[in-house]
C-alpha cells in the first residue's frame, strides 16, 4: 500500500505494508540512516524520532499511524532552536563515545528542553531514563543538557 509521509518537512510516498515499523521505512525507503535500530522493543530509545514534536520509539510504530503527521529525525533536529543548542552542547562536552545510541539521546533532550526550558536534574534523569547508553556517558548527557538550557 502507498503512504504518504512528511520527514524532515518533506513529503515522501513510499509503498510499504500499513504494519512495517516507522524505523525502517526511514532507513530502508527513506534512506536517512541517522535513527538506529538497538532493540525492536522500544526500551532503548536509539530509534526516537518526533512525530508532531512528541518523542516516539520507531521501531514499534506502525508506518500507519504516521501519515498526516510531521515526523522529525536526527537529520534535522538541528533546525529547530532547542536541537541546535542541544547538538552544540553534545560537541562542547564531547558527549559521544561510540555514538550509537546519541541519535537518540538527541532526540529526547531535544524533546525536553521544547517542553521544559530549565529543567531539574530529576527531571533529566526521568526523561532521559528510556534512553540506554552503552559507554555510560550519563553525567555527561545530563550536564549537555544543563548546558543546553542554560543558552536559552
Amino acid at each position: 500500500m502507498s503512504y504518504d509521509l512528511v520527514v524532515n518537512g518533506v513529503k515522501h510516498a513510499v509503498d510499504v505494508d500499513g504494519d512495517i515499523p516507522l524505523l525502517w521505512v526511514i532507513r530502508d525507503s527513506i534512506g536517512l540512516t541517522g535513527t538506529k535500530f538497538g532493540c525492536g522493543i522500544a526500551m532503548c530509545g536509539a530509534c526516537t524520532v518526533h512525530i508532531d514534536g512528541v518523542p516516539m520509539r520507531s521501531c514499534v510504530l506502525p508506518v500507519a499511524e504516521a501519515v498526516s503527521k510531521q515526523i522529525t529525525t536526527i537529520e534535522a533536529i538541528g533546525e529547530t532552536e532547542a536541537g541546535a543548542r542541544v547538538q552544540k552542547a553534545w560537541l562542547d562536552i564531547d558527549v559521544v563515545q561510540c555514538g550509537y545510541c546519541q541519535s537518540g539521546q538527541i532526540m529526547s533532550a531535544t524533546a525536553l528542553l521544547a517542553a521544559n526550558p530549565s529543567p531539574a536534574d530529576e527531571d533529566i534523569d526521568a526523561v532521559m531514563a528510556g534512553n540506554i547508553c552503552r559507554c555510560g556517558t550519563y553525567p555527561r548527557i545530563r550536564a549537555a543538557i544543563k548546558l543546553a538550557a542554560e543558552a536559552r
